[in-house]
């Protein structure tokens, strides 16, 4: 449900308009006599208006003018930077709802079980949940259209089931010991799409509280999870920001005002046509005392590098991971009558000391999305030293601390990615989702033991006494994936874990999920085991 950004849906209009002109120098008419004379452009009329017009009282054959500029508008703005975009008028409505943090449907997730459509879970007083829909229900026909058994992609899954609020739909499901098919009609209302994956104490006094967006409800949710903790016992915060790519910049000025006391510059912005605005702390925040750590990734961005940059410079925490992708580049929305609209650049943000996150795009698009793969290739993910900036800047924080500008947020402690367990029949099941598949066909066949337990410790001392790990490796010789000892003496506590997690998210969602792949979680542990030194 995102805008296709990608490198091949905004170089398309270009390489098209490349090709074009290429086909005018190639097939060019010499002058000679015509009835209509060349077309002339003055330096100071408007060139685009005035060809698409030419164009389009010209051409050999006919011509779609809102077609043209539909196409043209894209090319433009990709030349000014990589984040200035035009959204279609069909597209805007899903790119808006990672942003708004709702989006208007029937309240489920899903997985494909085989070729059937397997509810996972439904989202608590939305409106599957109302009329009765179970997680472990399997949806058979959407309307009269029989969807199990079709192979039917997931985007169209999802494009039958969203609709406008108080539209209709109708589902028939199969229920485990149930022998007919259970109809149901479903009145689609406004779904919330969560920016707080997890929150839970990792141990007697550490929080931790895991963020994927910021949208417009990150900073209630966010409060609403920092209060549950606090009344666990809650002294010491570690908030994930890793894979967290941005979004909404008042829901992070919001989320750092919980941790700064009044005064503190967390942001400013400034742009050749907009005047510099900084953003302070008030004396509202909750969390001013209790220590702070902020885990970053290389794909932590925009918002996330606000509330990182504000930490680091105020000294205020620690960040540990990975240095962050680089986006500092503010954009504001342009709506247009025909509901399309454009989301420009005005503005680079600034942490507290003056630096600018902003990565170079000065050598075009595509050098700049494959940044994150040199990085790779170059060892950034494994070595801090192989981290290289073109343009490093230096600045020190009000204690006397070294922060980097130059391309991202560098971490205070640096954790390489962890490689522990890979092997070959690893990769091998992963990348064919054979470890999900078996968790889902084991939660299917257990879910009626599985809903008894009523904490993620109890279903996990429960797993442990399944012998899972060779009841997989049947699982995967049966689907063309032999084992291999010496893999398997490498991945094996790798694949259970992953395993154990998969089948307690489909019971308890997140919340099961997490406390269970944190074994895996190197960048994790580091941060208990700092913030409990």
């Amino acid at each position: 449900m995102k805008y296709n950004n990608s490198p091949r849906s905004i170089l398309l209009p270009l390489i098209i308009v490349v090709s074009v002109l290429a086909g005018v120098l190639i097939g060019i008419k010499m002058p000679g006599r015509s009835s209509h004379p060349p077309l002339s452009v003055k330096p100071r009329t408007d060139k685009i208006s005035r060809i698409l017009s030419y164009v389009e009282a010209n051409y050999v054959d006919s011509v779609d003018r809102s077609k043209l500029v539909e196409s043209a508008i894209p090319v433009m703005l990709h030349e000014l930077d990589p984040h200035s975009v035009y959204i279609p008028a069909r597209d805007l409505t899903e790119a808006n709802e990672q942003l708004q943090g709702n989006f208007e449907g029937i309240g489920v997730s899903f997985n494909m079980l085989t070729d059937t459509v397997l509810i996972i879970s439904t989202i608590p007083g939305g409106p599957s949940e109302k009329v009765g829909i179970m997680a472990g229900d399997k949806i058979i026909y959407v309307g009269d259209s029989l969807i199990a058994g079709q192979n039917i992609p997931d985007e169209d899954v999802i494009g039958m089931l969203k609709g406008p609020r108080g539209t209709e739909v109708t589902i028939r499901v199969l229920r485990r010991g149930v022998e007919e098919l259970i109809p149901f009609t479903i009145v689609r209302d406004k779904i919330p799409i969560y920016s707080v994956d997890a929150s839970y104490m990792v141990n007697n006094n550490t929080g931790f509280i895991k963020v994927n967006r910021f949208s417009m409800t990150t900073y209630d949710e966010f409060s609403s999870a920092m209060e549950k903790l606090k009344e666990k016992g809650m002294e010491k915060l570690i908030l994930d920001l890793r894979g967290n790519v941005g979004g909404v910049m008042d829901a992070s000025i919001k989320m750092c005002d919980e941790f700064l006391p009044e005064g503190k510059l967390i942001v400013y912005t400034e742009g050749r046509a907009r005047a510099r605005e900084e953003y302070r702390s008030t004396a509202g925040g909750s969390f001013h005392e209790g220590e702070l750590v902020v885990l970053l990734d290389e794909w932590s961005a925009s918002a996330s590098e606000i509330v990182a940059g504000a930490i680091q410079d105020n000294d205020r925490g620690t960040i540990i991971g990975r240095r962050s992708f680089g986006k500092g580049l503010v954009q504001e929305p342009i709506m247009f009558n025909d509901r399309s609209a454009m989301r420009l650049t005005v503005a680079r943000y600034y942490t507290p000391t003056g630096r600018s996150i902003q990565k170079p795009y000065d050598d075009g698009y595509e050098d700049y999305i494959s940044d994150l793969n040199e990085r790779f290739m170059r060892g950034e993910h494994r070595n801090i030293d192989s981290i290289h900036l073109d343009d490093i800047q230096i600045f020190t924080t009000p204690e006397g601390d070294t922060v980097y500008g130059g391309g991202g947020i560098m971490p205070d402690i640096f954790i390489p990615a962890d490689t522990t367990g890979m092997s070959m029949y690893f990769a091998r099941v992963r990348n064919t989702g054979i470890i999900y598949r078996f968790a889902l066909n084991y939660t299917e066949a257990n879910r009626e033991r599985l809903q008894e337990f009523g904490s993620v410790n109890a279903m996990s001392d429960f797993m442990d006494r399944q012998n899972l790990l060779p009841r997989f490796i049947e699982f995967a010789e049966e689907n063309g994936i032999p084992p291999v000892k010496k893999d398997l003496e490498a991945s094996g506590d790798l694949i259970e874990i992953q395993i154990k997690a998969y089948i307690a998210r489909n019971i308890l969602d997140n919340d099961g999920f997490y406390p269970i792949w944190q074994g895996l979680d190197t960048t994790l542990q580091r941060a208990i085991e700092y913030i409990g030194d």
